[in-house]
């Protein structure tokens, strides 16, 4: 019998505190503190103001952790956006030069998070629309909602995606462009 993966685990915990269970929540933070802190650290610059992130993150995660799905974005990454998101909202209440700072979070970050999933930098660039877009995707149906992640989380070809998934081609394709039709006209309400 294996160990379960880091990933897994999280996205145990992660879930456990989607049903409120707080024993869930203090475990998850210790096994991700010191990352997301330092994290937070690279945005804010300050050791209080990184406290203060940390602990709204938390509170974030104590709120969202319900709508969290791993298929669409690994557990450090999801983590990752909730404390960027924090850092911003704080640097944005203390007029902070957001631009100079963000572009050297995101680069930091990329190097700091490991996943096999893509890079966090990437999904990073649109935390802005992530809460929109988790939105809209969790409306879409289910294997749809499959075949679009797949497809652009974890970059897999159509080709790909068929192998994978077992379907043919041709409904790989069809359902990728009506997932990303339903996308296009959810995201257009948010906007």
């Amino acid at each position: 019998m294996t160990a379960p993966s880091p990933d897994a685990e999280l996205i145990s915990l992660i879930d456990r505190i989607g049903r409120r269970d707080e024993v869930a929540l203090r475990l998850l933070y210790d096994r991700t503190a010191p990352r997301l802190m330092g994290l937070a650290m690279r945005v804010v610059r300050q050791r209080e103001w990184a406290e203060d992130v940390l602990q709204e993150s938390f509170m974030t995660v104590w709120r969202a952790a319900g709508d969290y799905r791993g298929t669409l974005s690994p557990p450090l990454a999801w983590l990752g956006l909730i404390v960027r998101s924090r850092s911003l909202d704080l640097l944005r209440r203390r007029t902070a030069d957001r631009a100079q700072l963000t572009q050297e979070f995101d680069e930091l970050m990329a190097e700091t998070i490991e996943s096999d999933a893509p890079s966090p930098a990437d999904t990073a660039d649109a935390s802005e629309q992530a809460w929109a877009l988790h939105q809209c995707l969790s409306r879409l149906e289910a294997r749809q909602r499959e075949v679009v992640s797949l497809a652009y989380l974890r970059e897999l070809s159509h080709g790909e995606l068929a192998e994978q998934l077992k379907l043919p081609l041709g409904t790989v394709k069809t359902w990728i462009r009506r997932g990303l039709e339903k996308l296009r006209l959810c995201m257009g309400r948010f906007a």
